[in-house]
Formats: structure tokens, sequence, C-alpha cells
């Protein structure tokens, strides 16, 4: 206790001043960490770094497919015509050809009319009898039917696929059993036998075509003339049996329509009909 003094409101002295701190005491045991806060707003970039040096080019990888064809293109336009070459020089002279086989034997001419017979003369006197001479030898078995006709004046043929008939309406001469249609292209033969018929076609230029007989409606094989290459001259001779009132034609025939001229002021086609037996 403190000694007051006899004085009122007398303060008594102050006492020394004690250490400033006591001892630090022993750290107390950390504490449970506190929930995370709220993330805090994101700071603003940074400046960009300097480009790094550029690295090894990789290896080259592998080759793709090849890829579809595409469509051809349109075709271009034609190129101009090319000038004419210049004309080459003339070749040689080629050598002679050899000369043809002779032709076929023309055919028999037309049987001539028959001359007048002369008047009779007067009865001589029965003169004395002779001896027997030697039998001559057998004549040509000659006929009355004959029979031939021509076109000399050059006509146009106009020849179909199945055969056309030529017209021979000139230089006829006919014996009576033989007789022409109107048109001169049918000829009548009325007495039945054996036959000689010939023909002749003459045309102005070189034709694929063909000719031949029509007896009574029948192509005649026979008598047909069928070239491979074309020609203006046409000729045939066959001998045939025929029944009474026969027909007979002379056709051109071919594998393709045409026009065939016929030779003009001469024999441009004929026919000629001669009964043998």
């Amino acid at each position: 206790m403190g000694i007051y003094s006899h004085f009122p409101f007398n303060i008594a002295p102050t006492g020394a001043t004690g250490p400033a701190e006591g001892p630090v005491g022993v750290t107390g045991p950390t504490g449970p960490t506190g929930a995370d806060g709220p993330t805090g707003p994101t700071g603003a970039a940074g400046p960009t770094g300097t480009t790094g040096p550029t690295g090894a080019q990789g290896p080259i990888g592998p080759t793709g497919a090849t890829g579809a064809v595409g469509p051809a293109g349109a075709v271009g336009p034609t190129g101009a015509t090319g000038a004419t070459g210049a004309t080459g020089p003339t070749g040689a002279v080629g050598a002679t050809g050899a000369t043809g086989a002779t032709g076929s034997a023309g055919a028999n001419g037309a049987v001539g009319v028959a001359g007048i017979t002369g008047a009779a003369g007067a009865a001589g006197a029965t003169g004395p009898t002779g001896a027997s001479g030697p039998t001559g030898a057998t004549g040509p078995n000659l006929t009355a039917t004959a029979g031939f006709a021509a076109n000399t004046q050059g006509s146009s043929v106009l020849v179909a696929l199945g055969g056309s008939p030529i017209p021979l309406p000139n230089a006829q001469v006919l014996s009576p059993d033989i007789t022409a249609n109107a048109g001169n292209t049918v000829f009548t033969v009325a007495t039945a036998g054996t036959y000689q018929i010939s023909y002749h076609v003459n045309t102005t230029v070189a034709l694929l075509m063909g000719t031949r007989l029509v007896i009574n409606g029948v192509n005649s094989i026979p008598s047909t003339i069928n070239p491979v290459v074309s020609t203006s001259n046409f000729e045939n001779q066959i001998k045939v049996t025929l029944p009474a009132n026969s027909t007979i034609t002379l056709q051109l025939f071919t594998t393709i329509a045409g026009t065939a001229i016929l030779v003009s002021g001469g024999a441009g086609a004929s026919l000629t009909i001669i009964r043998l037996s």
C-alpha cells in the first residue's frame, strides 16, 4: 500500500518502468483453411512473343490415287482443206495388151422369100429313058417357118429389176406362122418343132446388165448372158423344141434399174427364129 501524503491531492512518485513486453507465448495450432474466395477478374493479355524459327520440312506424303478421267472435249472444227498438190509426171506408156479372142460366128441370116413360080413350059417330046444316075447327097432340111426382126432406131429401154422386153419393129421378115404383137416384143410361133433361135443386142455404152430369151413366160437359162463386168455387146444362140403357139421375147434384165440405149442406124437388137424340123 502506498503512503498517503498528509496533504490532499499530493501524488506519490512514479515507480520504475517494467519490461516492455512479456515473453512470447507458445504458437497455438494452425486453424483450418478457410473456403476459397471468388476468382478474381482475368488480367490483361501479355504482349505477343517473338516468332520462333521455321521448323524443318517434313517428309513428302504418299501420292494420292489418280482421279477419274474427265469427259471427252467437244470435237474441234474441221481444218481448212490443204492446197492441191502439183500434178505428177505422166506415166510411161504401158505395153500393148494381148490380142483378144476371136468372136463367135454370127447368127445365120434370115431365109429369103421364095421366088415367084415361073410359067409352065410346053411339054417336050418324050425322050428315051436314060440310065439311072447315082443318088445325090441329101440336101439341107429347109422349112417354110422362119422369122427375123430388128430394132434399128436407137430405142431407149427402161430396164426394170424383173427385166424389160426389147421392141423389134424394124426389118421384119416373118413366115405366115410367126406373128408379132402390137408392141413388137412378143413373137408367137404357131408350128411345133425344133428351132434354132439367135439374138444380138448392142448398146451405146457398156452396161452392167444381162440379156435372155423368155419362152412361154419362162426365162431361158441357156440363152442367158449375165456378165460380171459392164459390156455393150450381147449375143447368143440356142436350139429348143417348141410346142405349137409358143411365145418368144428378147429381154434385158438387171439388179439395179436403169436405162439402156440401143445403137441406131444398125442392128441395135435383132432376133432370128428358124425351124429345123
